[in-house]
Parts: structure tokens; C-alpha cells; sequence
């Protein structure tokens, strides 16, 4: 199948599902956002996004994506270490025009995706899928808490562990979707002199602004709850 077997095809599925999973950031973000600005409109979207058939669906969906674009990024760097061959071994001169990010595509997802296991327990374990247990008649967590997402948000950045890790992994998204926007949309087109600065002013703003809004949470609950450290983290 061309998908797999042509260096093309491989990086479309690559750029496809990097554009699919930065747009589920952008509305992952400024859904955030709003716990800041309004709690009880938050928990109505947590509510609304709980273990309903639709958010399962959308859950599945964006797993899928995830699994594919980690299993590709994967492939192709094995790929290129193979394509490579004795002339990794070489010593060779420092390209000015590579960017560090660039390099550093796989160490950076290694990073997001350890974030990510910390992040889907530090939520999505207390909270759709605690529905999805409870409903399957395990009663694990506390089902009463599980769309209150503001008090998940304040017992998680309660810790200022937590709130470091969050924007070491906040750093690493940054530096992954420089590179990643403007690497999938070059490979779906926009890649003439005309746009490739266009190009690359779009993903550095895209990504700033996706990477601004999840720490503008994390930071704003952070500073919320200084002298009140109730977390376990911080108790230990």
C-alpha cells in the first residue's frame, strides 16, 4: 500500500493527522480558557463532554489519531537511520538552516507523549472514565466529581510539581508544533517561495497561541492556590 510503502504517502498520513490532532488542541485549549473565565460554564462543558455517546465516539477518534501519528513518526525515523546508513557515523558539519526542533522531532514526542500519560490521569482517568466505569457497574473514583473538571484543574495545580511538569510538557508542544504545522503544511502543498514564509509565521502563531492558552490555566491556578497546597503531591 502506497500509504506505507511511499515516503510520500507516509508523510501524508503524518501531516494529516498532525493538522487533525492541532485542531483538537486549538479547541482543547479554548475550552480551558474557559475556567478562567467563567467555572460553572466550564463544568457544563465537561458535563456535556462526559461518557455521552458522542463524546465516547470523538474519544475514540482522537485515540486513533494519536496511536497513528506515533506509529508513523516512529516509522519514519526508523526509516531515515536506515536510509542513512554508515554516513550517520560520519562527522558532518553543523547545518545553520536546521532547526533545533527539526532534530529534536522524536525526543520531543517521546516528552509529549509521557505528558500526555500524566495528563490523562490527572484527568481523563478521574473523570470520563470514571463514568464509563460506573456505568459498567465498577465503582472506582468519586462519580460526583467526575464532570467537575474546575476541581480536578485546582487539586492538579495545587501542586507546583505538577505545575512545572505541565510547562516543561507546555515547552515541548511548543518547539514539536513549530516544526509540525509548518512540516504538514508544506507536505500538503504550500511549500513555493510565495508561501513557505507564510507558512511558517502561521505555525509559529498557532502554536504560541494553542501553547499560551493551556498555561494561562496552569499558571492562573498555580498563583490561585499558593499558601494552600491541598494535593497529595504536595503533601508528600
Amino acid at each position: 500500500m502506497w500509504l506505507i510503502n511511499s515516503s510520500i504517502g507516509r508523510k501524508l498520513i503524518m501531516s494529516i493527522s498532525g493538522a487533525a490532532l492541532v485542531l483538537f488542541l486549538l479547541f482543547h485549549a479554548t475550552m480551558n480558557l474557559v475556567a478562567i473565565i467563567s467555572e460553572d460554564g466550564y463544568n457544563m462543558i465537561c458535563e456535556f463532554l462526559g461518557a455521552n455517546w458522542y463524546a465516547l465516539v470523538a474519544t475514540v477518534g482522537l485515540a486513533a489519531l494519536v496511536v497513528v501519528h506515533i506509529l508513523y513518526a516512529f516509522f519514519i525515523t526508523w526509516q531515515n537511520y536506515r536510509a542513512r546508513g554508515n554516513k550517520r557515523y560520519a562527522v558532518s558539519t553543523r547545518q545553520e538552516d536546521v532547526e533545533w526542533s527539526s532534530k529534536n522531532m522524536l525526543a520531543l514526542g517521546v516528552v509529549i507523549v509521557l505528558g500526555m500519560g500524566l495528563h490523562l490521569f490527572n484527568f481523563w482517568y478521574k473523570m470520563q472514565f470514571t463514568e464509563i466505569m460506573h456505568a459498567a457497574g465498577a465503582h472506582i473514583n468519586d462519580i460526583e466529581l467526575a464532570t467537575n473538571g474546575v476541581h480536578w484543574i485546582k487539586e492538579t495545580f495545587a501542586c507546583p510539581v505538577y505545575v512545572v511538569l505541565y510547562l516543561v510538557w507546555l515547552g515541548a508542544i511548543w518547539f514539536h508544533l513549530t516544526h509540525g504545522v509548518w512540516s504538514a503544511l508544506h507536505t500538503l502543498g504550500l511549500n513555493n517561495n510565495t508561501w513557505m514564509p507564510r507558512v511558517k509565521c502561521i505555525s509559529n502563531i498557532v502554536s504560541t497561541l494553542v501553547v499560551l492558552m493551556f498555561a494561562a490555566v496552569v499558571i492562573y491556578y498555580g498563583l490561585a492556590s499558593l499558601g494552600c497546597c491541598g494535593s497529595s503531591c504536595c503533601a508528600a
